[in-house]
């Protein structure tokens, strides 16, 4: 009987290859792929492991060992012949790799506390008419300027360890009300940090986030369990602001060449846009707050934009 996989809360370090084969597999329906219906009771979504197997030029024990974590090392050519059978997308492609034995040849290293180098500290600050970040590939804000401030939230008066977009996105209130569509927005968070968790499952710091959510949020536990990844790509954003309204916005991802592992994001919104002319009068108010939100806001001490000399 196939096993319909680990349950959804799984974090980082455990059998990542083989939940990742049975959550592609499920997600599969045999008639893409071209497989008659053979009148057979389907005791689980998708395709079944000899399926699998059939497509993929491999035996059905192969299959099963590689799902049960009793077979990591996977060569190439078998990765491929594994991928093309799941259909698996670019992303879903580079995390099958990533997380087989086959890409980890070399040890983990401990991760060390990021610094951000002044150069590119001074770029945010002289970044005035547009809201900037720099994060790491958890997700965690290592540095913003006024901008984004104005526009997501008071990162200064967070503690450093809640400085993460996607713990705030789960876990805070004000910031999951700015997401016109928080849904979408939360998937494709969790999306994110499962790409990541294939590519580093020796982060701890990593590993505790996922499992702080996976406790405390049921949507995150329910999503990180279909296994679903994506990489860095061009998207946008829309945004329910409580001082400016609905907003859409661009969000540009850059990578830092001096710091493999930050991103700079900048926020933009299309030329002689509504949204443009909204960015605008925040970005001029958050220079010059002379006035507070109306009180149906959410929670209106987080939207007090603070000095330039406070800001980290």
């Amino acid at each position: 009987m196939d096993n319909p996989g680990n349950p959804p809360g799984s974090t980082p370090g455990g059998n990542e290859l083989g939940d990742f084969l049975r959550a592609r597999r499920a997600a599969l329906d045999p008639h893409r792929v071209g497989l008659p219906d053979d009148g057979r009771l389907r005791r689980v979504p998708g395709l079944r492991r000899e399926e699998l197997a059939q497509l993929a030029h491999v035996s059905i024990d192969y299959v099963v060992r590689l799902e049960q974590g009793r077979t990591r090392r996977v060569s190439r050519p078998v990765l491929d012949a594994l991928a093309d059978a799941l259909q698996l997308a670019p992303d879903e492609r580079a995390y099958l790799f990533a997380v087989a034995d086959v890409t980890q040849a070399a040890p983990a290293r401990p991760a060390a506390r990021q610094q951000v180098d002044p150069q590119l500290r001074q770029l945010l600050d002289g970044m005035h008419d547009i809201p900037a970040m720099v994060l790491n590939r958890r997700m965690d804000v290592l540095a913003w300027n006024r901008g984004a401030a104005a526009l997501l939230t008071d990162f200064a008066a967070l503690p450093v360890s809640e400085r993460n977009l996607i713990r705030l996105t789960f876990l805070d209130d004000a910031y999951r009300s700015l997401y016109a569509d928080w849904p979408r927005a939360a998937r494709e968070c969790v999306a994110v940090l499962r790409m990541e968790a294939g590519r580093n499952p020796a982060d701890r710091a990593l590993t505790a986030l996922v499992g702080e959510l996976t406790v405390r949020d049921p949507d995150f536990r329910t999503w990180w369990g279909s296994h679903q990844v994506r990489g860095p790509r061009q998207l946008s954003k829309t945004y329910r602001h409580p001082i400016i309204g609905t907003v859409t916005l661009d969000v540009q991802q850059l990578s830092v060449d001096t710091q493999p592992d930050q991103q700079l994001v900048a926020y933009t919104a299309p030329p002689d846009s509504p949204s443009q002319e909204s960015l605008r009068f925040l970005l001029q108010w958050s220079a010059h707050p002379t006035t507070q939100p109306d009180d149906h806001t959410t929670d209106r001490s987080r939207w007090i934009v603070i000095p330039r000399d406070d800001v980290r």
